[in-house]
Formats: C-alpha cells, sequence, structure tokens
C-alpha cells in the first residue's frame, strides 16, 4: 500500500543508526509512536519488544495484523476465506457503494462493481466476528487484507483526499481480495499496539527506545485516508462535501499546524520517558532543523545530539512545488534524568543566574516545601526548583505580570498574535520605523491597558532585549539586532511549558512583606541587585527604585531575620568585581560565620560569583 512518508526505504539507514549507538540490542523496548502501516516496528519485531500507534485506525489494523501475525488457518471458520470471497460474486449496495461510486453519487472512487464487493466483504468481516467465527486478531488481519486490495482498484492519485476525473485503467479491474504481506511469525514478545493520538498516551508509555516518526506538511493523514478509515471502521458515518469526506477533527494530528507542532514535539520530548529519542523528519518540513536541534539538545545528554542527513525521495501531491534538494533527516539523543534539565528564561533579565543554574541547585538543600524567589527577575531560578509551592516576587510588576501572561495565555494564541503582529508591522532586525510604532502604540494606551504580549516584542526587538522604563513607566529602549527566532521561540515553549506545569504564585511588592510567607520549612534564594555593580535595572533611573548601600544594610537585616527565626536562604552576590569590594558585605558574612560558596565556572572578567548559605 502506498503510504505518505512511508519509512520503507529508510529501515537501513534506521538499522545503521541505532548499531553505531549501541542500542541494536535484543528485548530492548522500541515506541513507534506514529506507526503508520507498521513498516518500521515490522522491521525489528524480531529484535526488540514493540510498542507500535497511530490515530488513525485503518493503520491499527494493518499494524496488528504485522506485528502479530496469525497462523491464517481460520479454525472455528472452517473455510479459506480468500477463496470463498474470490470464487463467488456476490455482491451488496451497501455504504460504499452509494456514496463513493457512481452508483449512488457522482464520486469516482471506485466502480460500482468494486464498490460492491467491498460493501459484501466488510461486512461478512463483521458477521464472522459477531458470530465469533474469527477471533479479534484474524479480524484485524481480514480488515487488514481488505484494505491491501482496495489500494489495488482505487480511482486516485496515491491518497484519497481526492478521486480521479477519469478512470485510471487499474481502478476498472475486479478487486481481488489479496493476503496481505506473509509476515513471518519470529516476534520476540507479544506486541503491543494502541489506537491514539500520541499526546494522549505519551505519559503512560515507557521504554528504551522511542522512535518518532510524525507529519511534517499540513495534509492531514485522517483527510488523506478517510475512506480507509471508513472501511476500517466499518461505522458508515456522516460524510461532507464533493469528496465525501467524515468528521475528522478528532482525529487530527497537531503536527501538521504551525505553532501546534512545535508545541506538541517539545511537550513530547519533556514527557518521554525513554532512554534514547529518534526521530525522523523531512527537509521541508514545518519545524525547522534548527528548532528541533535546539529541543533535541536541551532535553538530551550533553555530546549525544546527531543529525543524519539522507538523501530521500519527496512525496509531491498535485499542488506540491518540485524541490531541487530532499532530505530526510534522522536525529539521535540519549534523554537527559528530569533533574538534570535546565530552563531558561524567554526574558533577557539583566543579572539572569541561567548559567549558575547547576550551582545554585547543587548548593539548595535537597527537599524543598516552599520556595520563595525573592528578586525573582526573569525567574532563571525559581522555574528551575521543584517545591510544592514557589513564589515569585518582584518590585517590578511589569516584568511579573510578562511571567503572569506566560502561564496564563494559551501558547498557541500568544504564538499567533507574535507572528501576526511580526507580519502587520513588518518587523524585523535593526527596522527602526516598524519598531517605533509599536513603541507608540504601547505607550500611547494609559497604563492599564498596556497589554503584556505587545511589551514582550517590544523587547523581543530592543536593544539587547532589555527592559527599560522611563519615569512615565513608557518603554524607552531603542531597536536593536534581535528578533524572535528559533532560539528565542524554543526557550519560550519550554519555560512555559514547565511554568504551566508547577505551582507557583506571583507577587510585586517590598521584599520584606514576603516574610508572612516563610516558615521553617521554606527556602529563600535572595538575587538582589549587586552593589557594587551597576545596571539598568538598579541605577534607580527606570521607574524602580535604585540599590545603594542604605538597601543594601536593609537587606542583610533582614536576612538576619530569617536566620533568627531558622529560615533557610541562600544569597547570590559578588565580594569583587574589578577594583570594588563590597566591605559591607564581606563583614556580615564573616560576623555571623556563614558558608560561602564560589562558583568554578566561567566568571565574567573581574568578578566571582559567590552563594552565601545560613545551613
Amino acid at each position: 500500500m502506498r503510504y505518505i512518508g512511508s519509512k520503507q526505504k529508510l529501515l537501513e539507514e534506521i538499522k545503521k543508526l541505532f548499531i553505531d549507538k549501541n542500542i541494536f540490542i535484543n528485548n530492548y523496548t522500541f515506541f513507534d509512536a506514529f506507526s503508520g502501516t507498521g513498516a518500521v516496528g515490522n522491521f525489528f519485531k524480531d529484535k526488540y519488544k514493540i510498542i507500535a500507534n497511530d490515530s488513525l485506525f485503518c493503520s491499527y489494523v494493518i499494524t496488528q495484523a504485522k506485528l502479530n501475525p496469525i497462523d491464517k488457518k481460520f479454525k472455528k471458520l472452517n473455510i479459506n476465506p480468500f477463496d470463498y470471497f474470490n470464487s463467488n460474486d456476490i455482491c451488496l449496495k451497501g455504504f460504499v457503494y452509494n456514496n463513493y461510486s457512481t452508483g449512488g453519487s457522482d464520486r469516482k472512487y471506485f466502480s460500482e462493481e468494486n464498490a460492491m464487493r467491498i460493501d459484501f466483504i466488510r461486512e461478512k468481516i463483521d458477521e464472522w466476528l459477531k458470530k465469533e467465527k474469527i477471533d479479534e486478531f484474524e479480524y484485524y488481519y481480514l480488515i487488514a487484507c481488505l484494505l491491501e486490495s482496495i489500494s489495488k482498484v482505487s480511482n486516485v492519485a496515491g491518497v484519497y483526499g481526492s478521486f480521479l476525473s477519469t478512470w485510471d485503467s487499474r481502478a476498472l479491474k475486479i478487486m481481488k481480495f489479496i493476503e496481505i504481506e506473509d509476515f513471518s511469525n519470529n516476534n520476540l514478545f507479544k506486541n503491543e499496539i494502541h489506537n491514539e493520538l500520541i499526546e494522549l498516551l505519551i505519559e503512560d508509555i515507557k521504554g528504551d527506545i522511542l522512535y518518532l516518526d510524525p507529519p511534517y506538511t499540513k495534509n492531514q493523514y485522517s483527510t488523506q485516508y478517510h475512506i480507509l478509515e471508513t472501511i476500517a471502521l466499518n461505522d458508515k458515518p456522516e460524510i461532507f462535501g464533493k469528496t465525501g469526506h467524515r468528521e475528522v477533527i478528532s482525529k487530527n494530528s497537531k503536527f501538521s499546524k504551525d505553532g501546534n507542532v512545535h508545541i506538541e514535539f517539545e511537550r513530547i520530548i519533556k514527557k518521554a520517558n525513554f532512554k534514547y529519542i529518534v526521530l525522523s523528519y523531512n527537509s521541508v518540513g514545518i519545524m525547522s532543523k534548527e528548532f528541533i536541534e535546539r529541543v533535541l539538545k536541551r532535553y538530551g545528554k550533553e555530546n549525544t545530539f546527531e543529525c543524519r542527513k539522507i538523501n530521500y525521495k519527496q512525496y509531491l501531491n498535485s499542488k506540491a512545488e518540485k524541490k531541487e534538494e530532499h532530505f530526510e533527516y534522522l536525529f539521535f539523543i540519549e534523554k537527559k534524568d528530569l533533574n538534570q534539565i535546565s530552563y531558561k528564561s524567554p526574558l533577557n533579565y539583566m543579572g539572569g543566574k541561567y548559567e549558575l543554574i547547576d550551582f545554585i541547585k547543587g548548593n539548595a538543600p535537597k527537599k524543598i516545601e516552599r520556595f520563595i524567589d525573592l528578586f525573582g527577575g526573569g525567574f532563571n531560578v525559581g522555574i528551575n526548583f521543584d517545591a510544592n509551592q514557589i513564589i515569585y516576587n518582584d518590585i517590578n510588576f511589569k516584568v511579573k505580570e510578562l511571567l503572569e501572561m506566560f502561564r496564563n495565555k494559551d501558547t498557541l494564541e500568544l504564538y499567533k498574535y507574535i507572528r501576526k503582529m511580526i507580519k502587520k508591522y513588518k518587523l524585523e532586525k535593526n527596522n527602526r520605523e516598524s519598531f517605533e510604532k509599536i513603541r507608540t502604540l504601547y505607550n500611547s494606551k494609559i497604563e492599564e491597558l498596556r497589554e503584556p504580549e505587545l511589551l514582550y516584542l517590544l523587547i523581543l526587538y530592543g536593544f539587547n532585549q532589555q527592559i527599560r522604563f522611563n519615569s512615565k513607566l513608557e518603554y524607552n529602549n531603542t531597536v536593536g539586532p534581535s528578533s524572535f527566532n528559533e532560539r528565542i521561540f524554543e526557550i519560550m515553549l519550554s519555560f512555559i511549558s514547565t511554568l504551566k506545569n508547577k505551582n507557583v504564585v506571583f507577587y510585586s511588592g517590598d521584599y520584606e512583606k514576603m516574610f508572612e510567607h516563610m516558615n521553617k520549612d521554606t527556602f529563600v534564594y535572595v538575587d538582589p541587585p549587586y552593589l557594587i555593580t551597576c545596571g539598568s535595572y538598579n541605577d534607580g533611573k527606570r521607574g524602580f527604585n535604585g540599590w545603594d548601600e542604605k538597601e543594601e544594610i536593609r537587606l542583610l537585616n533582614f536576612l538576619d531575620k530569617l536566620n533568627s527565626n531558622g529560615i533557610k536562604f541562600m544569597l547570590s552576590n559578588i565580594f569583587i568585581k574589578d577594583d570594588k569590594i563590597n566591605e559591607l558585605l564581606q563583614k556580615w558574612v564573616n560576623d555571623n560565620k556563614f558558608k560561602v560558596k564560589y562558583f568554578e565556572g566561567t566568571q565574567k572578567k573581574g568578578r566571582e560569583e559567590i552563594l552565601v548559605i545560613n545551613y
């Protein structure tokens, strides 16, 4: 059977990858999440325990026939079904005849005679199952044989999204009920087949190798194979339009929709409970190679990512344009443990601690009931902690509103908004005119009506993606050489999907007010402005209070209060910056005999990051 995206011709390349990665090992569990006609699972079933899944029922029955083959003796039936169907001319004017042949409609999918034969065979298979003359697997096998037989006489160009206006000579031949390829029953295991959308199944399956071969174009398989789905189900649905398609919304793949595919791909890789992940994807797919690589590198162990580029013949429908080059990519990672994965804020917040996350987490208490990010900023630290409750606080309520927007707004709607505004205002790097139009649009509104979505767009195209305002809280950054790109998109998606799954409470106020939320089960992370550095966030000229020695003393007194109440805290800071020394901080640490942890990684010139802890 011709099937869009079938990997039949790539099987040896996939096997070679497995051998090179030393995962071509007996008894591994292999999950083919988009199994189609089961070609990949069938190829590896003598090596692995196969779990296969596809959202289409017609694919499900074909895969059942391949991965759990029967002995074909049909003992209860007491006849050979192939001889039976091919030796008589019994016909039935049923659903296929009335809707997909010229006998009962204007549609030319099948000749009238073949349509009646299809109706008779399909009804007879159901009758045999109902009378218990065949078992479940014999039932799937016979339906799979019928679908294969149908493919030989269908008046289509390859898929069933439409029929040919004139009759193809093969469609006028009498349909023979044929046996599908003789699949040897050399399974190591009883293989497991599912019929579900992968996004609803991924958290329930675990194993060694996850193989992903998702749709890569906007063509929905549920539409392209709607007739095979209807015949496989034999549910006689309400049909629509010139092609007689069934309602397929519930079967539509999010992988065939821009934005949706990015969101679901990131989520599946994040949730996958597998040691190794292999992805087949096409060079003309909706997702870019760069986006895929960034997602896989976030969740893959360091230095395990690989992408192999394979020449591959392109499927072209009648509306597609021919392309000079066409490649299939094979991506591979060994997945990190969940506690090794770090997420980065989509806000380029000065002083952000993303590069220090492992250092910070490595020195934090192992079990945390409530985590408070006292000077939350872009939330690089809080997003990477696991606690029953996470409290975010920052004096800059604009940043708080941005983070709440990331959590509360539908991710796809945010993506569509960004794309729409980029197109409408022709936003691009260093385009001053376009940037100033949206900046004026934002600043012209009263404070209460300034949307955080628009502010985020300004930040993305602003100089150094800074978050800065004047004393009237008007955004006053200039245009810069930055934009919304695949790197930012991946960072945004991974951050948002993580944020939406954590119990985070957002506050914007003076940090001392957070004391009422603290007890001995609380861990407080403190990342204030650094007294001996000067950034745009602490100069007191951006619509928010600055940071000086008076503020430093107030903070240290507050930390003394936490310490005396048995509340654990961690303070990020520096003792030295070039020729400046924070003697006030040094004396406070020494007087209290607090522990100091020095960051041993790459440092900015002239400074050394430290953590001060009281536990």
